[in-house]
């Protein structure tokens, strides 16, 4: 494929499925992980498995990681088509019984960094012609499914989709932006008591990640089909 795909929080759970079907369909793939040995290990693991892998060290939370990480990208002239915002954390509480710093915390990560990242990266997608950007979203994150998950994790979605929607106004139409939701996924976050796999929560992101020119964008989808907001 021309464009490789960066994936955050690539290291494990649903962001590693993402880089393993994406490799599968011939993408080179970026493993976005805050820890960089647990990059290293992952992207050797996908090696492994005959994929083109790359470790890429990025904290999403801290806006200098974000520019370091696309100068050196910028600089080794990498192709970045494919860019699926996938870190994020999932602290329990209610509005009231979590602090001002994980309510902080969780929507500079799960929030803040994803249109960071999108807005570093936009700019080289405008120069090549072509982009898709993913955010990995939730139905938690839905104010028409009731906004039914932990406080601080159903505002930070919430507010994704927002940025969904205003980047997707933004961008050309050569590039597109989504939102997925993954549904309940058998992960690390997820538990192992949730209905689906990692392979199945993993699909429509890459599906998103991969649209032809007459795709949607500014859309949220579940199972490769739209819900609401």
């Amino acid at each position: 494929m021309e464009h490789s795909a960066f994936v955050t929080g690539a290291n494990r759970g649903i962001g590693f499925e993402i880089c393993r079907q994406l490799g599968r369909l011939g993408y080179r793939v970026l493993v976005g992980a805050r820890d960089p040995q647990s990059g290293e290990e992952a992207a050797a693991k996908l090696r492994a498995e005959g994929f083109d892998a790359e470790p890429e060290h990025l904290d999403v939370g801290d806006s200098a990681s974000i520019s370091g990480c696309l100068g050196r990208l910028r600089s080794r002239r990498e192709s970045l088509g494919i860019w699926i915002n996938n870190a994020g954390v999932y602290p329990q509480g209610s509005l009231l019984e979590i602090s001002p710093e994980t309510l902080g915390q969780t929507l500079q990560i799960n929030t803040l960094g994803a249109a960071w990242c999108a807005m570093a990266v936009v700019p080289l997608m405008i120069e090549q012609g072509y982009g898709r950007i993913v955010n990995v979203s939730s139905g938690y994150g839905s104010f028409a499914e009731g906004l039914e998950g932990p406080a601080a994790y159903s505002v930070s979605k919430a507010a994704l989709n927002a940025v969904t929607v205003k980047l997707a106004e933004a961008v050309p139409a050569t590039i597109k932006v989504n939102a997925a939701c993954p549904g309940w996924v058998r992960t690390r976050m997820g538990g192992p008591d949730a209905d689906r796999s990692v392979e199945e929560g993993a699909d429509t992101p890459v599906w998103l990640a991969t649209l032809d020119d007459d795709g949607p964008s500014g859309g949220f989808f579940r199972n490769r089909k739209p819900i609401d907001w």
